[in-house]
């Protein structure tokens, strides 16, 4: 693997180092990213690169301007950690107790703020503008909204991004055109039936009966009513009933989660929930309240950047993958419904999972997603059509 190995490029891997530490020190939860965002802006003043004025309470645009004109691209970086006590043992772990950077997010920062040093080093090469986007709240699912809200996208054409994997070792990148991340949404299903007494249940509608079955009949929607080219899982994580043991309730509650990889599947399911809920609940002789609240869409990677996503790695040296898609969501996906987007793998080598108390990562990942980023920017600019 070839490594820009200048001395320029030490300078770099310091610095993006310390950031990522000083981060990975002071996490702040969704919404709660006061200190993180002062630090972004002072680094990025350091630095002589521009700030843009939007109305954020949280969260920093940055832009580097070419010297030559063209359209408006965008890189972008979540920065919010999450409500998990960190297990690292590593000496700068977090001082915020209960509060981690267990998803890498303080990589992801870091490595973008990298790309904005070289880019601002670099914008003579630049045919546009590169817009940076260091955004709130992604584990909440609510940052790329509140972006698209204050307006930053207005103007933009593309947008790029990626995610850290720590099953990936450090100096490789998984692209993937199409669905790479899958659509987060959560269900409620009420299920109503007549209470009483436990010993004579014929003189009552039980729901946890009916409710069993709907778990069950749940189920057939994936294999029996989605297409067989499609991808998706429902899952019922809580059922909540009842509270001694002699009574049979009124009501049980169940609650869920679906995951797919096709639009056209997320758009069919909560209509063949409803429906069987309720088909089966009357059954019994009960009744069910179905709820549907969509939480995130599908990650698409917009095909015609392929190529260059691929390019690009391979230019700098570093090795290419097919990337694995994920049944986790991620609220870069938002972005992806307004303009065309591409977002891919970076390889960490970490011995956890994300979300892990003990997760961690190598270091040595930074200037390599750095390098990735700028070039690509570059890139994408001078070939633009």
């Amino acid at each position: 693997m070839k490594v820009k190995e200048t001395d320029k490029q030490e300078v770099l891997f310091s610095k993006l180092v310390a950031y990522r530490r000083e981060l990975h020190e002071n996490p702040e939860l969704s919404f709660k990213e006061f200190e993180t965002t002062k630090r972004i802006r002072q680094w990025l003043k350091e630095e002589g690169i521009t700030i843009l004025d939007y109305p954020l309470e949280v969260g920093v645009i940055a832009e580097v301007s070419g010297a030559k004109p063209g359209p408006t691209i965008a890189l972008r970086a979540d920065i919010d950690a999450l409500p998990i006590k960190e297990e690292t043992n590593l000496p700068f772990a977090s001082k915020n107790d209960g509060v981690m950077h267990a998803c890498g997010h303080d990589f992801h920062t870091a490595s973008i703020l990298g790309s904005a040093i070289l880019l601002q080093e670099r914008k003579s090469e630049l045919n546009g503008t590169v817009r940076i986007i260091f955004q709130p709240a992604e584990e909440v699912a609510q940052g790329a909204v509140a972006i698209d809200k204050a307006g930053v996208l207005e103007g933009v054409e593309a947008i790029f991004g990626m995610h850290n994997k720590p099953d990936l070792p450090v100096g490789t990148i998984g692209v993937r055109e199409g669905s790479l991340m899958a659509s987060v949404d959560r269900f409620e299903i009420d299920v109503i039936g007549v209470g009483g007494h436990a010993g004579i249940p014929n003189n009552s509608v039980d729901p946890i009966v009916a409710a069993s079955q709907i778990v069950s009949a749940l189920q057939t929607i994936v294999s029996r009513n989605i297409s067989s080219f499609h991808n998706a899982v429902i899952s019922v994580t809580r059922i909540q009933g009842g509270n001694t043991w002699n009574v049979i309730p009124e009501k049980v509650q169940l609650e869920g989660t679906v995951r797919t990889f096709q639009n056209e599947a997320r758009e069919l399911i909560p209509e063949l929930m409803k429906r069987t809920s309720e088909g089966v609940a009357s059954g019994f002789g009960a009744k069910a309240d179905f709820r549907w609240y969509p939480y995130l869409p599908v990650v698409v990677n917009h095909a015609p950047f392929s190529q260059i996503m691929k390019e690009t790695a391979e230019e700098l040296g570093y090795t290419v993958v097919e990337a694995s898609p994920s049944p986790a969501g991620e609220d870069f996906a938002f972005y992806q419904t307004k303009i065309p987007g591409f977002f891919v793998w970076m390889g960490v080598d970490g011995p956890q999972e994300w979300h892990h108390p003990a997760f961690m990562l190598k270091e040595e990942a930074l200037p390599i997603a750095a390098n990735y980023f700028a070039d690509l920017s570059i890139k994408v600019l001078n070939q633009w059509k």
